[in-house]
């Protein structure tokens, strides 16, 4: 797994699978960022082809410290059997979900990148 740190956005790309082993190797990446304010928080599934219960919890833990220290995280690449995952826990509601990286960056204005009050 890795990230990369640009400007204010964070991008974490795990890969294979997101079950317990997977999903705390997420959450030690997630964990190893000091949030700063108006961060963008990327988790990019390209290649993530599997998803369990136990792998949705890192991905609501570090939306809520993405949350509490004003930044918003966000989806994108969400293949197939990840996204059934989501759309049956409902969690596809929750999570701002992309279909692509630069989705996120051209379908939405610049300043609403920002979290609002």
């Amino acid at each position: 797994m890795a990230f990369t740190q640009e400007l204010q956005v964070i991008l974490f790309k795990p890969q294979g699978s997101i079950d317990l082993e997977g999903g705390k190797a997420l959450s030690e990446q997630m964990a190893g960022v000091v949030p700063q304010a108006y961060q963008l928080w990327v988790i990019d599934l390209a290649e993530v082809n599997f998803m369990d219960s136990s792998g949705l919890v890192p991905l609501v833990k570090g939306l809520k410290a993405a949350r509490q220290s004003g930044c918003r995280l966000v989806l994108c690449n969400v293949q197939a059997p990840v996204r059934l995952i989501l759309e049956l826990t409902q969690l596809d509601t929750v999570f701002e979900i992309f279909h692509t990286y630069q989705d996120i960056f051209t379908n939405v204005k610049d300043n609403s990148l920002m979290l609002a009050d």
